[in-house]
Formats: structure tokens, C-alpha cells, sequence
């Protein structure tokens, strides 16, 4: 059986039927196809265009058991954020192996991150290159294992650039030369490397950058989010004979979420605001002189954030001072910033993604979590969709975890490694889009001046 079973590769013009991009008339995409190709029908334009987004396909199919034992493996020994050492050396292998036409640098930049790249080419000597960079994710959860399907984002990323430089090689005459690069991002879920490696110049020379996420449905959107420590200092006394003499710490936790609970009905729909109580005190008979908090805010927009983070400080604050405690509110140092969207890379990749079988959610209103992804998308253009994994198991849960782990999920997350592979076809053969990519980039670029106000971090 055939991984996209029902959607075997098809010379014909689905893909750019089903193109509905902002600015974009059938006559451009006649222009720069032709720029492309040099042919001199449009059918011979679309129907070259399809054939690499076939050999995008077939490939991916044809190594489906080594890609699935990729991930398995992965899955089957889950590594926390920063410890993926096996993770790391699995997906180093996997591209060191293929005939030597991956230069792999292991350690990269970060102990567990690795790059491998591929090119340029494509093109005659003398052509601007773009750099498509396509990421992987691999750590997984305490306890729970690979619950949010960091196993299937490696399996994504990989799949998606092995079929890419398929359909690239033996092309010499495309408006660009092409360089693939695949950036292994260890630590999503803790500590944000994805933020450390930006820091670090890891992304300065990719033009495009891809990846997706597996959730419940196939969506393309996330939200900003960050972490914030809260802590109370009090006074501990002896709790009957005399509570006079302490300042309760407890209290001020107590009050603190109440405050936050009684702000959620004054938030906009699309924010959220969530947390707990990790030390309460030490005896019931002590007036507890130590609290902690720790809250997750998250909002669609970094502007929105900088809104609610005053709400909350607000909130501790007052409790603060009812009690008499001190409070410190602490933010790690690296934020989550939103993703920011790209009109363009969206509806491409939903049109290539609907001609494999890919049902898309109208409007999703599931996905509250957040990823240093989000960063990503403020230097480079790029796109983040969610994919459905066959199962309507939760992330973070048991059962995702099992679900995350099954051949079931393997068509689901094939195909959108398949798509995303595709949308990087059209984007690097036509320069009219490759050109809307950066203008919808641009259009977000008054986001900007909201980072300086907020400080790091949150999990998926």
C-alpha cells in the first residue's frame, strides 16, 4: 500500500487550481512560470511544475519504513529538553547516510542541535541563492514521554527536505539555485532553543524556514505565550498560639489566584491565563513564610501580551500588599513570541495539502499553546501548520503519546511533510511568490516594536 493511498502522483493542474493567493492573476503565474521553465504553453508550464511536486511525493513514499523507523526510534527513547543526545545522533545518521550528499555538522552551535545541508543548485552560475531551511524538534516530556509528537516533527522535517532535494536534482534552469538546510532545535518545551540558536546566527542565512506540528486537526496558527515565577515572602509564627507575630505567604497565594481567576472574565476570548500554587508552605501549624507561583499568559498578538502581562503583575501586586508580603515576579529570559502569519506560504501550502487528501479546519479554535517557533518567524519568512494525527487524544496526554508513536499516524504525518515539500516547490520555481513570501513577511514588521517589553518564555 502506497503511503498517500487514494492520491497517487497526477501530471495535471490541481495544484494551481486550487492557488488562491492574494495579487495574484492568472497571467503572473503564467509570467513566472515561464520564467522558470521557459516553456511556451501554460498546460507545459503547470504540468513541469507538477512533475517535481510529484517526485516530491514518490520519494517520500518510496522511504516511508526508514522515515517511520526514524521517528519510532525517537519516540521509543523520549529525552528531555537539552538531553536529546540519542535524538541528536539518530537524526545526524539518518542524513549522514545518504550517500554522502549531506554535509552534517553534529553539535551545532548547541550541544544537541545538528545542521545538515544540501547545494545550491538549480541554476546557472551567477543566480541569487535561496536558502530553505526546514527544522526538526525532538524532545519530548517528563513523565509522559513524546506526548506533544516531537518524534513526528523530526520525521516532518526530514521527510520534507529528502523530497525537496528529490525534486530538485537534475533541474538547471530555475530562477534560483537552492540550498537546503535541515536544523535539528532541541529544547522546545523548556528552554526555547530555537531562541538560543537565533542568538547564536543559526538562521541568518536561510530565506525560508518550515516546519509543523502535530495537534488534533490541520490548522496553520499559534498564539504568544511566556512564563512568569511569582513569589511570595512572609513571615512563618507558630499558626495558633501566636499568628499575630507572622505574615502569611499562603494568603497572598491564595489571593493571587483569585485575583487572576476574576480577571479571566474581563479577557478578550482568544487570551489565556493559567497557572498553580507549586509551594504552599511546610505544616499547618506554621504561618507559611514561603509561596510560589508559576502562570502561563498567552495572547494572539505580542501587543495583546504586553497588555495582559500588566493585568497579572496587577494582580500580584495587590496581593502583595494586602497580605504584607514582599513578591517577586520573575520572567525567564526568552519569550514565545506568536507566529506571525504569511498569506502567501498558507494558501499554498493549503492548496497542496487539499490535493493529498488534507481536510482543513475553517476556523480552529483548539490550539492554545505556544512555540519558540514563534520567534523564528520575526527574521525569517516561514510557516507552522498543525496536522491531525489520526486520533482525537489531547497533546500533553497518555494517549497522545501512545497515538504519537502508531503506524496510524504515519499517513497523516507523511502527507504534510509531502505538502510542505510542494509549497517549497512553488515557492523557489516562481519568483512572483517567492517575492509575495517577503512582502507578507514586511507587512508584520510593525510587531517589532513590541519586543523589547517582555522577556521569555512558555511551553507548547
Amino acid at each position: 500500500m502506497g503511503l498517500l493511498e487514494g492520491h497517487t502522483p497526477t501530471t495535471n493542474k490541481r495544484a494551481w487550481e486550487n492557488l488562491s493567493i492574494k495579487h495574484s492573476t492568472q497571467s503572473q503565474k503564467k509570467s513566472f512560470c515561464r520564467l522558470l521553465l521557459g516553456a511556451h504553453s501554460t498546460c507545459g508550464i503547470m504540468d513541469a511544475l507538477q512533475r517535481m511536486k510529484d517526485t516530491v511525493q514518490i520519494h517520500i513514499d518510496s522511504i516511508q519504513n526508514e522515515l517511520y523507523s526514524l521517528s519510532r526510534d525517537i519516540w521509543s527513547h523520549p529525552e528531555l529538553a537539552g538531553n536529546e543526545t540519542r535524538a541528536h545522533d539518530t537524526l545526524v545518521r539518518f542524513f549522514s547516510q545518504r550517500g554522502g550528499a549531506w554535509t552534517v555538522e553534529d553539535h551545532f552551535k548547541l550541544p544537541t542541535a545538528f545542521r545538515a545541508s544540501w547545494g545550491p543548485v538549480g541554476a546557472k552560475e551567477g543566480k541569487p541563492v535561496v536558502n530553505v531551511g526546514f527544522l526538526c524538534e525532538y524532545d519530548a516530556l517528563p513523565d509522559i514521554g513524546h506526548a506533544c509528537g516531537h518524534n513526528l516533527i523530526a520525521e516532518v522535517g526530514a521527510a520534507a527536505a529528502v523530497g525537496l532535494k528529490a525534486a530538485l536534482e537534475g533541474q538547471s534552469e530555475l530562477p534560483v539555485s537552492v540550498k537546503i538546510t535541515v536544523l535539528g532545535t532541541p529544547a522546545e518545551e523548556a528552554i526555547g532553543g530555537k531562541i538560543d540558536l537565533i542568538q547564536a546566527g543559526a538562521f541568518s542565512d536561510l530565506d525560508l524556514v518550515f516546519m509543523a506540528h502535530p495537534a488534533q486537526q490541520d490548522a496553520s496558527f499559534l498564539k504568544y505565550a511566556f512564563e512568569v515565577t511569582v513569589k511570595y515572602h512572609g513571615k512563618a509564627s507558630h499558626a495558633s498560639a501566636y499568628p499575630w507575630e507572622g505574615v502569611n505567604a499562603l494568603d497572598a497565594a491564595v489571593l493571587a489566584y483569585n485575583n487572576l481567576s476574576t480577571l479571566r472574565q474581563q479577557l478578550k476570548p482568544e487570551w489565556r491565563l493559567h497557572g498553580i500554587i507549586k509551594n504552599g508552605g511546610v505544616k499547618p501549624n506554621i504561618i507559611p513564610a514561603y509561596t510560589e507561583l508559576e502562570f502561563y499568559l498567552r495572547t494572539p498578538l505580542l501587543r495583546d501580551l504586553v497588555d495582559l502581562k500588566a493585568k497579572a503583575e496587577a494582580c500580584f501586586r495587590a496581593a502583595a500588599l494586602a497580605t504584607g508580603c514582599q513578591v517577586e515576579i520573575i520572567y525567564p529570559s526568552h519569550t514565545y513570541y506568536n507566529i506571525l502569519p504569511n498569506a502567501t506560504l498558507a494558501n499554498l501550502y493549503e492548496s497542496n495539502g487539499k490535493t493529498l487528501g488534507i481536510e482543513f479546519s475553517e476556523q480552529p479554535d483548539f490550539f492554545s499553546g505556544s512555540t519558540d517557533f514563534g520567534n523564528v518567524s520575526f527574521i525569517v519568512p516561514g510557516i507552522h501548520p498543525f496536522f491531525s494525527i489520526g486520533s482525537p487524544a489531547l497533546n500533553h496526554t497518555d494517549e497522545y503519546a501512545e497515538a504519537a508513536g502508531a503506524e496510524r499516524a504515519q499517513l497523516f504525518t507523511l502527507r504534510t511533510a509531502t505538502a510542505l515539500a510542494m509549497t517549497a516547490v512553488d515557492v523557489v520555481c516562481c519568483p512572483d511568490l517567492l517575492q509575495q513570501t517577503r512582502e507578507d513577511f514586511s507587512r508584520f514588521s510593525w510587531e517589532l516594536r513590541f519586543l523589547p517589553t517582555v522577556q521569555k518564555h512558555a511551553y507548547w
